[in-house]
Parts: structure tokens; sequence; C-alpha cells
């Protein structure tokens, strides 16, 4: 399956590839356009658009105060106490406002914020992304919440 965001990804763009990569299709391929050309690019390439909040009536987007992440867990009935955790980081890092609903959001924050400042492409903030979304993702197995 296909899925296309906009491009310059951060720290939602970035966990639900590793979510959707991780726990929903493996095989899963990931398209980035400007903002303007994601409906239209993910139309001709059969790809599910995300996390494109100023389009809310699209199913994987921000709803209901939740992040795109949160919300792919919700609609792929992902169970799991590790990821309800790792959701609350990424609720924080990625809302402006809700940095509260987690200690560790502002650092992750932070990370997605220098992987941008470093100037790497999209594909290549997700191969640094997976390993720290691994890490804290495992973290949060041993730290439930």
């Amino acid at each position: 399956m296909k899925w296309i965001t906009r491009q310059n990804v951060k720290v939602d763009r970035v966990a639900c590839p590793w979510l959707i990569r991780r726990f929903i299709d493996p095989k899963a391929e990931f398209l980035f356009a400007p903002e303007a050309d994601v409906l239209a690019i993910g139309a001709r390439e059969e790809a599910v658009p995300f996390d494109m909040p100023r389009n809310p009536e699209l199913k994987f987007t921000h709803h209901d105060g939740l992040c795109t992440f949160e919300v792919l867990i919700r609609e792929f009935n992902l169970k799991e106490p590790a990821l309800a955790h790792l959701a609350k980081i990424v609720h924080g890092a990625d809302l402006h406002g809700e940095e509260h609903t987690a200690p560790e959001a502002p650092g992750l924050k932070a990370i997605a914020e220098g992987f941008h400042a470093m100037g790497l492409n999209d594909e290549q903030r997700l191969a640094h992304g997976f390993p720290l979304y691994d890490a804290l993702y495992a973290w949060c197995q041993k730290h439930p919440k």
C-alpha cells in the first residue's frame, strides 16, 4: 500500500510511517509532496493521504483532539500498552500547547526539529527517525503507563 503526506516531515509524519511499517503494513511505501499537491498526487498514485490537518474530511489526520498517530492506533485497533504510552509522547511533541502530555514530548520535538535543521530530506528523516521510534517503543515497553 502507498501512503502520501506533506513534505518536510517532523514528529507525526515520521511517527506514522514508523507505526504503519511496524504494525500495519511492513511493505508500505511513502510519498511526500507539497501540501497543495498531496491529494492530486495521492489520487494518481493510489496512495492514502495522511496527516493533513487542513483536510479534516480525510480519515487519517487529526480528529477529536488526537494527532494522526493516535488516529491510526484507534482506526487499526492497536491495543498494546506500549503504543498507547508512545502515543502520548507523540501527541505532546506534535500538538502545540500539549507538551505537558508526556515529559518526553519536548525532547522528541527537539530531535524532530534537529533533523529539520540538519537539512535532511524526508526519506533521510524516516531513516534516522525509525531507530529513534524503535528505541522509544522499547523504552515504553519497559515503562508502561
